[in-house]
Protein backbone atom coordinates (compact mmCIF):
# COMPACT_ATOMS: atom_id res chain seq x y z
CA UNK A 1 0.00 0.00 0.00
CA UNK A 2 0.98 3.39 -1.09
CA UNK A 3 0.41 6.74 1.31
CA UNK A 4 -0.71 9.92 -0.35
CA UNK A 5 -0.53 13.38 1.18
CA UNK A 6 -2.22 15.91 -1.03
CA UNK A 7 -1.39 19.52 0.08
CA UNK A 8 -4.64 21.66 -1.71
CA UNK A 9 -4.70 25.28 -0.60
CA UNK A 10 -8.04 24.97 1.43
CA UNK A 11 -8.13 21.30 2.09
CA UNK A 12 -5.14 18.37 2.99
CA UNK A 13 -5.63 15.41 2.77
CA UNK A 14 -4.03 11.72 3.36
CA UNK A 15 -5.04 8.94 1.73
CA UNK A 16 -4.10 4.93 1.63
CA UNK A 17 -4.11 3.94 -1.68
CA UNK A 18 -3.16 0.42 -3.52
CA UNK A 19 -0.35 0.27 -6.00
CA UNK A 20 -3.00 0.38 -8.84
CA UNK A 21 -3.77 3.46 -7.72
CA UNK A 22 -7.32 2.28 -6.14
CA UNK A 23 -7.63 4.51 -3.44
CA UNK A 24 -8.88 2.81 -0.25
CA UNK A 25 -9.32 5.44 2.68
CA UNK A 26 -9.00 9.19 2.80
CA UNK A 27 -8.99 11.46 5.98
CA UNK A 28 -9.03 15.71 5.48
CA UNK A 29 -8.24 18.47 7.27
CA UNK A 30 -8.62 22.52 6.77
CA UNK A 31 -5.52 23.43 5.64
CA UNK A 32 -4.86 26.32 8.10
CA UNK A 33 -4.12 29.72 7.50
CA UNK A 34 -3.09 32.64 10.16
CA UNK A 35 -3.10 36.27 9.56
CA UNK A 36 0.27 37.93 9.86
CA UNK A 37 3.43 39.26 10.87
CA UNK A 38 5.01 39.22 8.41
CA UNK A 39 2.43 37.96 6.20
CA UNK A 40 -0.68 35.85 5.94
CA UNK A 41 0.75 32.23 6.15
CA UNK A 42 0.20 28.87 6.76
CA UNK A 43 -0.11 27.08 10.05
CA UNK A 44 2.87 24.38 9.40
CA UNK A 45 3.32 23.41 12.70
CA UNK A 46 -0.22 22.54 13.50
CA UNK A 47 -0.48 20.77 10.07
CA UNK A 48 2.89 18.55 10.55
CA UNK A 49 1.03 17.47 13.69
CA UNK A 50 -2.04 15.95 12.37
CA UNK A 51 0.40 14.54 9.30
CA UNK A 52 2.43 12.96 11.52
CA UNK A 53 -0.98 11.64 13.53
CA UNK A 54 -2.83 10.31 11.01
CA UNK A 55 0.15 8.33 8.59
CA UNK A 56 0.64 6.89 12.20
CA UNK A 57 -3.14 5.80 12.43
CA UNK A 58 -2.93 4.98 8.77
CA UNK A 59 0.15 2.68 9.13
CA UNK A 60 -1.75 0.97 11.74
CA UNK A 61 -4.34 -0.05 9.35
CA UNK A 62 -2.68 -0.85 6.30
CA UNK A 63 1.08 -2.18 5.61
CA UNK A 64 2.39 1.13 3.87
CA UNK A 65 5.61 0.96 1.66
CA UNK A 66 6.04 4.32 0.98
CA UNK A 67 4.63 7.70 0.95
CA UNK A 68 4.78 10.32 -1.92
CA UNK A 69 3.22 13.75 -1.79
CA UNK A 70 1.48 15.71 -4.13
CA UNK A 71 0.61 19.65 -3.81
CA UNK A 72 -0.20 23.03 -5.26
CA UNK A 73 1.74 24.87 -7.05
CA UNK A 74 1.68 28.21 -5.70
CA UNK A 75 3.41 27.70 -2.65
CA UNK A 76 7.10 26.70 -1.01
CA UNK A 77 9.21 26.68 2.33
CA UNK A 78 12.26 28.49 2.62
CA UNK A 79 13.45 26.14 5.34
CA UNK A 80 16.71 25.45 7.54
CA UNK A 81 18.80 22.56 8.29
CA UNK A 82 16.90 21.02 10.60
CA UNK A 83 13.57 19.64 9.77
CA UNK A 84 13.11 18.97 13.83
CA UNK A 85 13.41 22.93 14.13
CA UNK A 86 9.86 23.63 15.00
CA UNK A 87 8.34 23.52 11.46
CA UNK A 88 11.87 23.41 10.17
CA UNK A 89 11.04 26.74 8.37
CA UNK A 90 12.97 29.93 9.03
CA UNK A 91 10.03 32.12 7.71
CA UNK A 92 6.32 31.87 7.49
CA UNK A 93 5.03 29.71 4.17
CA UNK A 94 3.32 32.67 2.42
CA UNK A 95 -0.73 32.32 1.19
CA UNK A 96 -0.73 33.00 -2.66
CA UNK A 97 -4.27 34.56 -2.32
CA UNK A 98 -3.23 37.46 -0.65
CA UNK A 99 -2.62 40.93 -1.94
CA UNK A 100 0.79 41.89 -2.97
CA UNK A 101 2.87 45.12 -1.55
CA UNK A 102 2.87 47.43 -4.22
CA UNK A 103 6.45 48.09 -3.90
CA UNK A 104 7.45 44.43 -4.07
CA UNK A 105 5.12 43.90 -7.37
CA UNK A 106 6.95 46.86 -9.29
CA UNK A 107 10.73 46.34 -7.76
CA UNK A 108 10.09 41.93 -8.81
CA UNK A 109 9.25 42.61 -12.79
CA UNK A 110 11.99 43.70 -14.07
CA UNK A 111 13.59 40.19 -12.18
CA UNK A 112 11.03 37.92 -13.71
CA UNK A 113 12.67 37.09 -16.91
CA UNK A 114 10.80 35.62 -20.65
CA UNK A 115 8.06 34.02 -20.78
CA UNK A 116 10.18 30.94 -21.00
CA UNK A 117 11.85 31.48 -17.92
CA UNK A 118 8.57 32.35 -16.25
CA UNK A 119 6.52 29.69 -17.78
CA UNK A 120 2.94 32.21 -17.64
CA UNK A 121 1.93 35.33 -17.39
CA UNK A 122 2.50 36.87 -13.88
CA UNK A 123 -0.72 35.94 -11.99
CA UNK A 124 -2.59 37.54 -8.98
CA UNK A 125 -2.15 38.29 -5.74
CA UNK A 126 1.21 36.57 -4.47
CA UNK A 127 0.99 33.38 -7.24
CA UNK A 128 4.45 32.34 -8.37
CA UNK A 129 7.80 31.29 -5.78
CA UNK A 130 10.02 33.17 -7.22
CA UNK A 131 8.27 35.80 -6.13
CA UNK A 132 7.13 34.70 -2.81
CA UNK A 133 11.14 34.48 -1.85
CA UNK A 134 11.73 38.07 -3.36
CA UNK A 135 9.33 39.01 -0.86
CA UNK A 136 10.84 37.41 1.87
CA UNK A 137 14.28 38.50 1.28
CA UNK A 138 13.26 42.52 0.98
CA UNK A 139 11.27 42.18 3.94
CA UNK A 140 13.25 39.75 6.33
CA UNK A 141 16.52 40.05 5.53
CA UNK A 142 18.27 38.36 8.92
CA UNK A 143 15.96 35.63 9.02
CA UNK A 144 16.71 34.65 4.82
CA UNK A 145 20.14 34.80 5.76
CA UNK A 146 19.79 32.30 7.70
CA UNK A 147 18.00 29.34 5.02
CA UNK A 148 19.17 26.64 3.85
CA UNK A 149 17.03 25.19 1.54
CA UNK A 150 14.20 26.37 -0.59
CA UNK A 151 11.30 23.65 -1.30
CA UNK A 152 8.49 23.00 -3.00
CA UNK A 153 5.44 22.09 -1.52
CA UNK A 154 5.90 18.34 -1.99
CA UNK A 155 9.82 18.28 -1.37
CA UNK A 156 8.86 20.09 1.98
CA UNK A 157 6.93 17.80 3.27
CA UNK A 158 9.63 14.82 1.81
CA UNK A 159 11.69 16.37 4.03
CA UNK A 160 10.41 16.71 7.31
CA UNK A 161 9.60 13.23 6.95
CA UNK A 162 12.86 11.67 5.63
CA UNK A 163 15.75 14.61 6.35
CA UNK A 164 16.44 14.26 2.35
CA UNK A 165 16.03 17.55 0.62
CA UNK A 166 15.33 17.95 -3.53
CA UNK A 167 14.44 20.07 -6.47
CA UNK A 168 11.78 18.56 -8.92
CA UNK A 169 10.91 19.25 -12.33
CA UNK A 170 7.31 19.00 -12.47
CA UNK A 171 6.61 21.21 -9.29
CA UNK A 172 9.09 24.16 -10.43
CA UNK A 173 7.78 23.76 -13.89
CA UNK A 174 4.65 24.62 -12.59
CA UNK A 175 4.69 28.78 -12.74
CA UNK A 176 7.23 28.88 -10.33
CA UNK A 177 9.16 31.62 -12.26
CA UNK A 178 12.26 29.51 -11.05
CA UNK A 179 12.48 27.02 -13.77
CA UNK A 180 12.99 27.58 -17.53
CA UNK A 181 11.26 24.00 -18.41
CA UNK A 182 12.45 24.27 -22.00
CA UNK A 183 15.81 24.58 -21.51
CA UNK A 184 16.42 22.92 -18.60
CA UNK A 185 18.04 25.37 -16.46
CA UNK A 186 17.20 27.69 -13.60
CA UNK A 187 15.89 30.86 -14.68
CA UNK A 188 17.71 33.89 -14.41
CA UNK A 189 16.16 35.52 -11.34
CA UNK A 190 17.86 32.61 -9.54
CA UNK A 191 21.33 33.72 -10.16
CA UNK A 192 20.82 37.33 -10.23
CA UNK A 193 19.33 37.08 -6.55
CA UNK A 194 21.75 34.50 -5.17
CA UNK A 195 19.89 32.00 -4.72
CA UNK A 196 21.77 29.11 -6.01
CA UNK A 197 22.71 27.98 -2.43
CA UNK A 198 19.06 27.73 -1.89
CA UNK A 199 18.15 24.99 -4.24
CA UNK A 200 19.11 21.83 -3.38
CA UNK A 201 19.88 18.90 -6.15
CA UNK A 202 17.05 17.81 -8.33
CA UNK A 203 15.26 14.35 -7.84
CA UNK A 204 12.79 11.95 -9.98
CA UNK A 205 9.37 12.24 -8.69
CA UNK A 206 9.16 9.15 -8.07
CA UNK A 207 12.75 8.16 -6.73
CA UNK A 208 13.27 7.28 -2.57
CA UNK A 209 14.59 10.16 -1.08
CA UNK A 210 15.34 7.72 2.22
CA UNK A 211 13.03 5.93 5.10
CA UNK A 212 10.96 7.84 7.35
CA UNK A 213 13.11 9.51 10.11
CA UNK A 214 14.16 7.44 13.31
CA UNK A 215 13.18 10.27 15.37
CA UNK A 216 9.40 10.52 13.84
CA UNK A 217 8.87 6.67 14.49
CA UNK A 218 9.72 7.18 17.74
CA UNK A 219 7.70 10.09 18.58
CA UNK A 220 4.27 9.32 16.52
CA UNK A 221 4.71 5.74 15.71
CA UNK A 222 5.34 5.69 11.94
CA UNK A 223 6.70 2.62 10.34
CA UNK A 224 9.90 1.72 10.53
CA UNK A 225 11.71 1.88 6.75
CA UNK A 226 8.50 3.23 5.36
CA UNK A 227 10.12 5.09 1.96
CA UNK A 228 9.37 8.35 1.40
CA UNK A 229 9.64 9.43 -2.41
CA UNK A 230 10.18 13.52 -3.67
CA UNK A 231 6.78 13.76 -5.43
CA UNK A 232 5.88 15.74 -7.32
CA UNK A 233 3.15 19.38 -8.74
CA UNK A 234 -0.33 17.67 -8.39
CA UNK A 235 -2.11 18.23 -11.44
CA UNK A 236 1.19 16.73 -13.27
CA UNK A 237 0.34 13.36 -10.98
CA UNK A 238 -3.16 13.80 -12.55
CA UNK A 239 -1.42 13.36 -16.13
CA UNK A 240 0.61 11.23 -15.02
CA UNK A 241 -2.30 8.36 -14.06
CA UNK A 242 -3.07 9.14 -17.61
CA UNK A 243 0.44 8.28 -19.07
CA UNK A 244 0.95 5.10 -16.68
CA UNK A 245 -2.51 3.84 -17.90
CA UNK A 246 -0.81 4.13 -21.63
CA UNK A 247 -2.68 7.21 -23.21
CA UNK A 248 -0.58 9.14 -25.43
CA UNK A 249 -1.33 12.17 -27.69
CA UNK A 250 -4.01 13.65 -25.45
CA UNK A 251 -5.46 16.41 -23.64
CA UNK A 252 -6.56 16.74 -20.13
CA UNK A 253 -8.89 18.81 -18.69
CA UNK A 254 -9.52 18.74 -14.83
CA UNK A 255 -11.99 20.77 -13.16
CA UNK A 256 -12.53 22.61 -10.03
CA UNK A 257 -11.46 25.90 -8.53
CA UNK A 258 -9.40 26.18 -11.64
CA UNK A 259 -10.06 24.82 -15.25
CA UNK A 260 -6.25 23.45 -15.63
CA UNK A 261 -5.86 21.61 -19.39
CA UNK A 262 -2.10 20.23 -20.46
CA UNK A 263 -1.14 18.15 -23.35
CA UNK A 264 2.56 17.19 -24.08
CA UNK A 265 1.47 17.86 -27.81
CA UNK A 266 1.11 21.88 -28.04
CA UNK A 267 3.80 23.25 -29.35
CA UNK A 268 5.39 25.75 -27.31
CA UNK A 269 5.07 28.74 -30.06
CA UNK A 270 1.81 28.03 -29.68
CA UNK A 271 1.80 29.39 -26.29
CA UNK A 272 -0.19 32.92 -25.21
CA UNK A 273 0.65 33.75 -21.80
CA UNK A 274 -1.77 36.67 -22.34
CA UNK A 275 -4.41 33.79 -23.02
CA UNK A 276 -3.90 32.15 -19.62
CA UNK A 277 -1.19 29.46 -21.16
CA UNK A 278 0.89 27.91 -19.76
CA UNK A 279 4.50 25.69 -20.03
CA UNK A 280 4.57 23.29 -17.41
CA UNK A 281 6.76 20.25 -17.25
CA UNK A 282 5.28 16.25 -16.86
CA UNK A 283 7.39 14.21 -14.07
CA UNK A 284 9.86 13.43 -16.82
CA UNK A 285 10.66 16.87 -17.32
CA UNK A 286 9.24 17.40 -20.87
CA UNK A 287 7.08 20.48 -21.52
CA UNK A 288 3.62 20.20 -20.99
CA UNK A 289 1.34 23.12 -22.82
CA UNK A 290 -0.90 24.52 -20.43
CA UNK A 291 -3.84 26.65 -19.80
CA UNK A 292 -5.57 28.03 -16.56
CA UNK A 293 -8.78 29.55 -16.05
CA UNK A 294 -10.85 30.07 -12.58
CA UNK A 295 -13.58 28.45 -14.13
CA UNK A 296 -15.14 27.49 -10.82
CA UNK A 297 -14.96 30.63 -8.91
CA UNK A 298 -16.81 31.53 -12.08
CA UNK A 299 -19.05 28.88 -12.38
CA UNK A 300 -19.88 30.16 -8.39
CA UNK A 301 -20.34 33.79 -9.48
CA UNK A 302 -23.40 32.59 -12.30
CA UNK A 303 -25.13 29.95 -10.30
CA UNK A 304 -24.71 32.00 -6.79
CA UNK A 305 -24.86 30.08 -3.63
CA UNK A 306 -28.13 28.34 -3.93
CA UNK A 307 -27.54 26.27 -7.02
CA UNK A 308 -29.24 23.21 -6.74
CA UNK A 309 -27.61 19.83 -6.01
CA UNK A 310 -30.23 17.89 -8.70
CA UNK A 311 -28.87 17.79 -12.63
CA UNK A 312 -29.62 20.42 -15.13
CA UNK A 313 -32.75 19.05 -17.03
CA UNK A 314 -31.96 19.58 -20.50
CA UNK A 315 -35.06 21.58 -21.44
CA UNK A 316 -33.70 24.19 -19.19
CA UNK A 317 -30.56 24.40 -21.16
CA UNK A 318 -32.30 24.14 -24.45
CA UNK A 319 -34.95 27.25 -23.57
CA UNK A 320 -31.69 29.71 -22.59
CA UNK A 321 -30.36 28.30 -25.77
CA UNK A 322 -32.64 29.13 -28.20
CA UNK A 323 -33.44 32.92 -26.42
CA UNK A 324 -30.31 33.34 -27.05
CA UNK A 325 -29.04 34.06 -23.03
CA UNK A 326 -25.40 34.50 -22.96
CA UNK A 327 -23.09 34.92 -19.85
CA UNK A 328 -19.45 36.40 -21.12
CA UNK A 329 -16.08 36.83 -19.53
CA UNK A 330 -14.52 37.33 -16.68
CA UNK A 331 -16.55 37.56 -13.31
CA UNK A 332 -13.90 37.12 -11.28
CA UNK A 333 -10.67 39.11 -10.73
CA UNK A 334 -8.57 37.64 -13.55
CA UNK A 335 -8.48 37.54 -16.84
CA UNK A 336 -8.73 33.93 -17.63
CA UNK A 337 -8.23 33.43 -21.58
CA UNK A 338 -9.82 36.92 -22.30
CA UNK A 339 -7.50 39.91 -21.86
CA UNK A 340 -8.73 42.83 -20.09
CA UNK A 341 -12.32 41.11 -19.54
CA UNK A 342 -11.67 40.76 -15.27
CA UNK A 343 -14.39 41.98 -13.71
CA UNK A 344 -16.32 42.41 -16.75
CA UNK A 345 -18.65 39.71 -16.51
CA UNK A 346 -22.36 40.24 -17.59
CA UNK A 347 -25.37 38.20 -18.25
CA UNK A 348 -26.71 39.27 -21.73
CA UNK A 349 -30.72 39.04 -22.88
CA UNK A 350 -32.94 38.22 -19.78
CA UNK A 351 -32.18 37.07 -16.41
CA UNK A 352 -31.26 33.82 -15.51
CA UNK A 353 -34.68 34.09 -13.29
CA UNK A 354 -34.28 30.51 -11.49
CA UNK A 355 -31.52 28.80 -9.36
CA UNK A 356 -31.61 26.33 -11.94
CA UNK A 357 -31.60 28.22 -14.89
CA UNK A 358 -28.81 30.44 -13.19
CA UNK A 359 -26.94 26.63 -12.48
CA UNK A 360 -27.39 25.96 -15.94
CA UNK A 361 -26.27 29.07 -17.30
CA UNK A 362 -23.00 28.50 -15.51
CA UNK A 363 -22.60 25.11 -16.28
CA UNK A 364 -23.23 26.52 -19.79
CA UNK A 365 -20.58 28.76 -19.96
CA UNK A 366 -17.74 26.34 -18.10
CA UNK A 367 -18.21 24.16 -21.07
CA UNK A 368 -17.68 26.93 -23.54
CA UNK A 369 -14.81 27.83 -21.45
CA UNK A 370 -13.46 24.30 -21.88
CA UNK A 371 -14.08 24.33 -25.40
CA UNK A 372 -11.57 27.21 -25.48
CA UNK A 373 -9.20 25.76 -23.41
CA UNK A 374 -9.19 22.71 -25.49
CA UNK A 375 -8.78 24.66 -28.79
CA UNK A 376 -5.85 26.67 -27.48
CA UNK A 377 -3.91 24.11 -26.56
CA UNK A 378 -4.36 21.94 -30.40
CA UNK A 379 -6.10 19.33 -31.91
CA UNK A 380 -5.16 15.76 -30.04
CA UNK A 381 -8.08 13.67 -31.37
CA UNK A 382 -8.48 12.27 -27.27
CA UNK A 383 -9.73 14.56 -24.82
CA UNK A 384 -10.29 13.39 -21.15
CA UNK A 385 -12.29 15.45 -18.60
CA UNK A 386 -12.20 14.78 -14.91
CA UNK A 387 -13.00 16.79 -11.89
CA UNK A 388 -15.90 18.07 -10.16
CA UNK A 389 -17.56 19.34 -13.23
CA UNK A 390 -18.32 16.03 -13.81
CA UNK A 391 -21.11 15.93 -11.01
CA UNK A 392 -23.90 17.24 -13.51
CA UNK A 393 -23.44 15.02 -16.89
CA UNK A 394 -24.50 18.08 -19.16
CA UNK A 395 -20.85 19.36 -18.73
CA UNK A 396 -19.66 16.71 -20.74
CA UNK A 397 -22.08 16.41 -23.21
CA UNK A 398 -21.94 19.67 -23.93
CA UNK A 399 -18.24 19.34 -24.75
CA UNK A 400 -19.05 16.66 -27.02
CA UNK A 401 -21.26 18.12 -28.81
CA UNK A 402 -19.86 21.44 -29.67
CA UNK A 403 -16.72 19.01 -30.35
CA UNK A 404 -17.82 16.57 -32.67
CA UNK A 405 -14.41 15.54 -34.25
CA UNK A 406 -12.91 14.94 -31.28
CA UNK A 407 -13.03 11.58 -28.93
CA UNK A 408 -14.29 13.15 -25.37
CA UNK A 409 -13.83 10.85 -23.03
CA UNK A 410 -15.20 11.06 -18.96
CA UNK A 411 -13.20 9.89 -15.70
CA UNK A 412 -15.49 10.01 -12.99
CA UNK A 413 -12.69 9.09 -10.53
CA UNK A 414 -12.84 12.08 -7.69
CA UNK A 415 -9.13 11.03 -6.52
CA UNK A 416 -7.36 11.89 -9.74
CA UNK A 417 -4.19 13.40 -8.10
CA UNK A 418 -3.78 10.58 -5.07
CA UNK A 419 -4.28 7.64 -7.94
CA UNK A 420 -1.29 9.38 -9.87
CA UNK A 421 0.56 9.84 -6.90
CA UNK A 422 0.05 6.30 -5.75
CA UNK A 423 1.31 4.66 -9.29
CA UNK A 424 4.27 6.92 -9.39
CA UNK A 425 5.96 4.14 -6.52
CA UNK A 426 5.60 1.78 -9.82
CA UNK A 427 7.21 3.22 -12.42
CA UNK A 428 10.15 1.70 -12.79
CA UNK A 429 8.61 -2.06 -11.87
CA UNK A 430 5.55 -1.38 -13.91
CA UNK A 431 4.99 -4.07 -16.68
CA UNK A 432 1.50 -3.46 -18.02
CA UNK A 433 -0.76 -0.28 -18.13
CA UNK A 434 -2.57 1.12 -15.24
CA UNK A 435 -5.84 0.10 -15.18
CA UNK A 436 -8.24 3.52 -16.12
CA UNK A 437 -12.07 3.03 -16.61
CA UNK A 438 -13.19 5.90 -19.27
CA UNK A 439 -16.80 6.42 -20.21
CA UNK A 440 -18.25 8.60 -22.74
CA UNK A 441 -20.76 11.07 -22.62
CA UNK A 442 -24.53 10.88 -23.72
CA UNK A 443 -25.80 12.64 -27.26
CA UNK A 444 -26.92 15.88 -26.94
CA UNK A 445 -28.90 15.35 -30.53
CA UNK A 446 -31.24 17.60 -30.02
CA UNK A 447 -29.58 20.33 -29.11
CA UNK A 448 -26.58 20.07 -31.74
CA UNK A 449 -27.58 22.30 -34.32
CA UNK A 450 -28.71 25.49 -32.44
CA UNK A 451 -26.06 24.53 -29.78
CA UNK A 452 -22.94 25.19 -31.97
CA UNK A 453 -24.55 28.55 -33.44
CA UNK A 454 -24.64 29.86 -30.03
CA UNK A 455 -21.56 28.64 -29.38
CA UNK A 456 -20.14 30.30 -32.28
CA UNK A 457 -21.64 33.60 -30.80
CA UNK A 458 -20.72 33.36 -27.30
CA UNK A 459 -17.00 33.07 -28.45
CA UNK A 460 -17.21 36.29 -30.68
CA UNK A 461 -19.12 38.19 -27.43
CA UNK A 462 -16.23 36.63 -25.19
CA UNK A 463 -13.43 38.26 -27.54
CA UNK A 464 -14.99 41.40 -28.10
CA UNK A 465 -15.02 44.47 -26.59
CA UNK A 466 -17.71 45.79 -24.02
CA UNK A 467 -19.26 47.87 -27.08
CA UNK A 468 -19.60 45.06 -29.19
CA UNK A 469 -21.34 43.41 -26.42
CA UNK A 470 -23.69 46.37 -26.12
CA UNK A 471 -24.57 46.35 -29.81
CA UNK A 472 -25.18 42.49 -29.36
CA UNK A 473 -27.89 42.93 -26.91
CA UNK A 474 -29.44 45.94 -28.64
CA UNK A 475 -29.77 43.66 -31.77
CA UNK A 476 -31.72 41.28 -29.15
CA UNK A 477 -29.37 38.42 -29.77
CA UNK A 478 -27.90 38.99 -33.24
CA UNK A 479 -24.19 39.15 -33.44
CA UNK A 480 -23.22 40.64 -36.30
CA UNK A 481 -19.28 41.19 -37.77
Amino acid sequence: MIAVLDVGKTNVKLSAAAADGTIVETLSVPNPVRPGPPWRHHDLQSLGEWVFDTLAALSRRYDLAALVTAGHGSGGVLTGADPDAGDGAVLPMIDYEQPLPDDIREAYAPFAGTFLDRGSATMHGATHQARQLYWMAQREPGAFAKARWYLGLPQYWAWRLSGVAASEASFLGAQSHLWNVAEGRWAPIVSARGWEHLMPPFAKAWHALGPVRPELVKRFGLPNGLSVLTGGHDSSLNHYRYHAAGLRDFTVISTGTWIVGFSGSTPIERLDEHRGMTLNSDVFGKPLGGILTMGGREFSHIAGKDAPAADVPVDILGRLISERVFATPSFGDDDGLFPGSAGRGRILGRSAETPMERKALAILYCALLTIECLEALGDDSLVVLDGSFLRDPLYAQLVAAVLPDRQVRVNLDAYGVAAGAALLAGEETRRRPALLSLGEPADLTALKTELRGYAADWRSLARAAPGRQDEFEHTKGSFHD
